[in-house]
């Protein structure tokens, strides 16, 4: 088997393999993705995979399998399921590792392959380069490894169900409403099941697999369908998924946002009170809120800071011994539930906890900290080079210098480029919205001017 897409295989970003289906993405590169996957990933055990709802995934899934046979792997195929079914089922039935098809909360014309090892996390550097030698031609053919099998095991979502409902410890949500926003996605696999086995009283919305329209108008990119829905039902909370189901945002009862932070310092609130998280760490991101920061720590927590992206919260967690940690995005991950970000496992200890409080979301939104205003802007940055490096533009640097003195500790400036599309993010946050939005916009149109301009026009 020869190289797939020769040098126009970029590599592993921050998630994955991940781009558009027909170009970025198609059966050539699956298959031998598969088949590299098969030779360097440990020989002992079977190879997991699993699919969100996106109508591509078949086709891959069948590439995939063919290469993971021609390696001569065993192959157990879950078929549509949340991400995180596929490391708790490596961890469970000691596989060799495992991939999922998935491109997260992307539009349904792109898709994206996610690897795991034999502990159930995402592969390290070393492996993955072993893997991208591979595609690119560069490493040896071994002689045949001959002929694999492949078997669906649709069963094991079940256990995978079971250790969602367990994880709430008894905790009920009898007769509360609940809204669920299931995306068309993963999370239609077992999501409702889920929720109605604690006794909520449920509305779903987006409830069934459809591959044309997972994330669109719907999830956790887009609240607003989630929002009315709990407003017009008069729910206690709501709960919206990305495509393959592993983050979730909340709504709580008067419409409000819930987002990564808040459900960081709640779960980590709950964990600390009960004497259950090592040394009162947790472990964010960056993007994190600073009023975010400033609460944990006034409340006797420490917080470590990581680059964005969850297998960099993960490595954290994981060398500090912290028991809780994820992304203002909803991205979260708990020691004690296998370290991997679950959308479902979230709202399960979400809803659980507010309830076994005895008070509502809302309620517990009240009195909770207050976040700095904070906003986001997008730079599209089609050359990798200046994005990645764009640092190295003097003009920009300097005006990020120039924010940040302005801002005098009162704020902060994140500037980093997408580990998935070609975007530069230009964050500013400070204690005045009036702040964040002159910066944020002034340094966006900076970005935009500099590193889109002709060759040499940037110092």
């Amino acid at each position: 088997m020869g190289p797939a897409l020769g040098e126009s295989v970029t590599g592993f970003g921050t998630d994955g393999i991940r781009g558009r289906v027909g170009s970025t993405i198609t059966p050539a590169l699956a298959l031998q993705l598969g088949y590299w996957c098969g030779l360097v990933l440990p020989p002992d055990g079977p190879v997991v995979i699993g699919s969100d709802s996106r109508s591509s995934g078949p086709m891959l899934m069948a590439a995939l399998t063919a290469g993971l046979t021609a390696a001569g792997r065993e192959v157990w195929d879950l078929g549509l399921c949340p991400t995180p079914a596929v490391p708790g089922t490596i961890r469970r039935h000691q596989a060799a590792g495992g991939l999922m098809v998935s491109a997260s909360h992307n539009p349904p014309h792109d898709n994206g392959i996610k690897v795991f090892d034999n502990g159930g996390s995402k592969l390290g550097r070393q492996m993955q380069q072993a893997i991208e030698a591979g595609l690119r031609g560069e490493r040896p053919l071994p002689a045949f490894h001959g002929e694999g099998s492949s078997q669906g095991r649709t069963d094991l979502i079940e256990t995978y169900r079971r250790s969602l409902v367990e994880s709430a410890g008894g905790r009920r949500l009898d007769g509360v409403r609940v809204v669920l926003d299931l995306c068309w996605g993963s999370a239609t696999a077992c999501g409702e099941s889920v929720f109605r086995e604690l006794g909520a009283d449920l509305t779903v919305l987006h409830g069934s697999p459809d591959g044309q329209r997972i994330n669109q108008g719907c999830g956790s990119t887009h609240l607003e369908p989630l929002r009315q829905a709990v407003l017009e039902t008069g729910a206690a909370m709501g709960f919206a998924f990305d495509g393959d189901a592993d983050r979730m945002l909340a709504v709580d009862g008067r419409g409000r946002v819930v987002d990564g932070d808040q459900i960081l310092y709640l779960w980590g609130s709950a964990l600390m009170q009960a004497g259950e998280l090592p040394e009162n760490r947790i472990v964010a991101t960056v993007m994190s809120n600073l009023g975010f920061e400033r609460a944990w720590t006034d409340a006797g927590g420490v917080l470590e800071r990581t680059a964005v992206g969850d297998q960099y919260v993960h490595a954290a967690m994981e060398k500090l011994g912290a028991g809780l940690g994820g992304e203002q995005s909803g991205h979260i991950l708990s020691a004690r539930h296998g370290m991997s970000g679950d959308g479902l496992l979230t709202a399960v200890q979400v809803a659980t906890l507010v309830q076994g409080r005895g008070q509502s979301l809302a309620e517990w939104m009240d009195g909770s900290w207050q976040p700095y205003p904070q906003k986001l802007v997008n730079v599209v940055v089609p050359d990798r080079r200046k994005r990645v490096g764009w640092q190295d533009c003097a003009p920009l640097r300097e005006a990020v210098t120039q924010a940040e003195q302005a801002m005098a500790g009162s704020g902060r400036v994140l500037v980093r480029p997408s580990g998935t599309e070609p975007l530069l993010r230009v964050m500013v946050e400070a204690a005045e919205m009036e702040q964040v939005e002159h910066w944020c916009s002034s340094l966006a149109a900076d970005a935009e001017r500099w590193l889109n301009a002709a060759p040499g026009a940037a110092g």
